[in-house]
């Protein structure tokens, strides 16, 4: 798939770190920034965003928090915590609460966010591939039910 086609939302509340990623990454994904986790809820009704990497320390919303609220109305985004404060118990929150894939600290590495994004897009693509080659065979099983029903009745 072609880089652009990868979806990244980016949700901190420090203006300065949104311009860097933008900065950093826009010429190799197609990259959503929030200020807010009411932004970021905005952005991902309107958008199909793959990945999601959020800060934790936000006023009102913390990631993990924001995580948790979107679990039920969108499942799918890998979500990728960063940080720049080391606290084990938001670690451990963010895995079992949040559902969180990685968690990352600031001053974020370039290239290992770059790759971290990549391997998230590749669960997205194969959890989609998934699911459409279970409802394909779903519906090839039903077929063959109809046609084995219809056998039988002549």
């Amino acid at each position: 798939m072609d880089d652009k086609k990868i979806n990244v939302l980016y949700i901190d509340d420090e203006i300065n770190n949104i311009n860097s990623f933008k900065a950093s990454f826009r010429r190799i994904f197609t990259v959503f920034t929030a200020e807010s986790a009411a932004e970021g809820k905005i952005i991902l009704e309107k958008e199909d965003i793959h990945v999601i990497l959020s800060d934790q320390r936000m006023p009102k919303t913390t990631g993990i928090e924001f995580f948790q609220s979107i679990l039920e109305t969108h499942p799918d985004p890998i979500r990728i915590l960063i940080t720049g404060y080391t606290d084990i118990n938001a670690v451990i929150d963010a895995i079992n609460v949040g559902q969180v894939y990685k968690y990352l600290s600031k001053p974020w590495n370039e290239e290992d966010i770059k790759n971290f994004i990549y391997k998230a897009f590749e669960v997205v693509d194969l959890r989609r591939k998934n699911k459409e080659l279970t409802e394909k065979l779903l519906d090839a099983n039903k077929k063959l039910e109809f046609l084995a029903r219809q056998n039988l009745l002549s």
